[in-house]
Order: structure tokens, then C-alpha cells, then sequence
């Protein structure tokens, strides 16, 4: 046993934010079983319901997931035909992702799962948008430090 407070986990705030991020994506889980999507894939979702035609970069920096991890995700959701994977026109490199009707038609079903969560949680609107710029800034931060250990 360690009487070092750096090493307790009471004190971890990796711990609070990943028990927070687990329990929050529980929550969505019901809701999102409706849908018949994961939470990964309500996040594309959200992204292309933004904006229907995007290439894979594009979406890479919206949804800050990897390519190596959207893959997957977008092909489980073309298997769902709620997507289309196609070469882009102006760059054969590129993959252009693009809604189809049944994927632009279950943001219709969509529509009330961020209230339906906010009222779950029940926290005040103004902590809830608290709360996020503080992740946003801790996002930022985290990826401007690790930027710049990566150029030293």
C-alpha cells in the first residue's frame, strides 16, 4: 500500500473522466439500441447528418477518431445501407462518404436522442455546457502538448 497521493486513484482525474465517459455512453445505449447503432456510430452519424457527402479525412477530423478506427465503423454502416463508400471523382485516392435516403432518414428518429439523454442525466444546461468546453480545452490541450513532443 502507497501513501504517495499521486498514486491513489481517488485522485486520478483520468479515472473520473473515464468512469463519467462509461457511464455516459450506457446511458446512450438503450436509445441508441433503437436506432440500431453503436455510439461510435451515432457519432459519424452526427457528423454526416452535418454535412451528407464527406471525404474520410474530412470526417477523420470531426469525429477525432483515426482512420484505422473509422473504417470499420463506416463499413458497418454501409453494411446497414445507411452509407455509401465510393472513390472521389477528383481524386481517386480519396473515399467520399455519402448518406443514403435510410441514413438520412434516421436523423428524423434521431432528433430527440440528445434531449432524451439530457433529461436522463439531469444535469443543468449551464454545467452540461461547462463541462464541455472544459473537455474541449482539455482535448486541445492534450493534443497541443502531444504536437509538440512529437516535433522535439
Amino acid at each position: 500500500m502507497t501513501d504517495i497521493p499521486a498514486l491513489k486513484l481517488k485522485n486520478q482525474v483520468c479515472h473520473s473522466l473515464y468512469s463519467a465517459t462509461n457511464a455516459l455512453i450506457r446511458a446512450y445505449r438503450p436509445v441508441l439500441d433503437r436506432l440500431g447503432l453503436t455510439y461510435a456510430q451515432y457519432l459519424v452519424m452526427l457528423a454526416l447528418w452535418d454535412e451528407d457527402t464527406v471525404i474520410i479525412k474530412n470526417l477523420v477530423q470531426r469525429t477525432r477518431f483515426d482512420a484505422g478506427t473509422l473504417t470499420p465503423i463506416l463499413k458497418r454502416l454501409e453494411s446497414k445501407a445507411l452509407v455509401t463508400i465510393a472513390k472521389s471523382s477528383g481524386d481517386s485516392r480519396q473515399k467520399v462518404i455519402v448518406l443514403t435516403p435510410q441514413g438520412k432518414a434516421l436523423a428524423d428518429r434521431a432528433r430527440k436522442t440528445p434531449d432524451n439523454i439530457t433529461r436522463q442525466i439531469a444535469m443543468a444546461p449551464e454545467d452540461a455546457q461547462q463541462l464541455k468546453a472544459l473537455a474541449e480545452q482539455l482535448y486541445t490541450l492534450i493534443n497541443n502538448n502531444l504536437l509538440e513532443n512529437d516535433t522535439e
